[in-house]
C-alpha cells in the first residue's frame, strides 16, 4: 500500500466542500441565472476582488461596520464563480489559478485595511495580530501549494480560508475585529504547522516504503 493509499483512507473534513454541498440548492440556480447574463466566471471573480478592495478602504477609513458588510457580501460571490464555470462545463486550470490568486489579494487587502486603521488609531497589539494573521493566511495556502507540487496532500487543518472569512466578516460587522484577529493569528499559523507535519508524515511513509521495497529479494 502506498502513502497515497494510506492517506486517502483518512477522510479529512473540508469546510469549503461542506458549505458548497450544503448551499448547492442556492448556488446552482444563482450561477445558472448569472450564466444567462454578460457575466463570465472570471468577471465575477474580479468583481468580488473589487468589492473586497472597497470594503478594505472603508475599514481603513474607520467605517468598520459598513466595510464588514461589504466583505460579508463578497463571500457568496467567491463561491459563484466556480459554480458558474462548473455549470458551463468549462472549469479551467486558468480559472482556478485566477480564483486562487484573487483570494489571496482579497484576504490580504482586508487585513491591510485593518492595519491602516490600527496605525491611524494606534494599537500595538492589534497591529501585531494583523501581521500574524497575514502571515498565517499566506502560509496556509503556500504550504498546500508546495506540498502538492512535491506530490503530497495537504488539504487539512482547523482554519482554512473559508473559516477565516466566517470569523472575520461577522466580527467586522460587530465592530470587534481584534477578537477575530486574535483567533486567526493563532489558528491560521497552527493550521500551517498542521499541514507541514502532515506532509512530513507522508514523506517519511514514502521513504519507508521505498526502503522496504528496495530490501526485497
Amino acid at each position: 500500500m502506498t502513502v497515497e493509499d494510506s492517506t486517502d483512507k483518512k477522510v479529512h473534513f473540508n469546510l469549503e466542500t461542506f458549505l458548497r454541498k450544503s448551499f448547492k440548492g442556492i448556488l446552482d440556480p444563482a450561477g445558472a441565472y448569472l450564466n444567462t447574463t454578460w457575466l463570465k466566471p472570471n468577471t465575477v471573480t474580479i468583481l468580488g476582488l473589487v468589492g473586497n478592495f472597497a470594503g478594505a478602504l472603508l475599514i481603513a477609513l474607520g467605517y468598520i461596520r459598513i466595510g464588514g458588510v461589504i466583505v460579508f457580501l463578497m463571500g457568496p460571490i467567491d463561491a459563484l464563480d466556480g459554480t458558474m464555470a462548473r455549470l458551463r462545463g468549462e472549469p479551467t486550470g486558468f480559472g482556478g489559478f485566477v480564483d486562487s490568486v484573487t483570494d489571496r489579494y482579497s484576504e490580504l487587502v482586508i487585513l491591510l485595511g485593518l492595519l491602516i486603521f490600527y496605525i491611524r488609531n494606534p494599537n500595538p497589539l492589534a497591529t501585531l495580530l494583523v501581521y500574524l494573521s497575514a502571515a498565517g493566511s499566506v502560509l496556509v495556502p503556500y504550504v498546500r501549494a508546495r506540498a502538492e507540487e512535491a506530490g503530497y496532500s495537504a488539504s487539512i487543518g482547523i482554519l482554512s480560508r473559508v473559516g477565516r472569512y466566517l470569523i472575520l466578516a461577522p466580527a467586522l460587522m460587530l465592530k470587534i475585529p481584534i477578537y477575530a484577529l486574535a483567533i486567526i493569528a493563532v489558528f491560521a499559523n497552527i493550521t500551517a504547522l498542521q499541514r507541514i507535519a502532515f506532509v512530513r508524515r507522508q514523506a517519511y511513509q514514502r521513504w519507508a516504503e521505498k526502503k522496504d521495497g528496495s530490501s526485497l529479494p
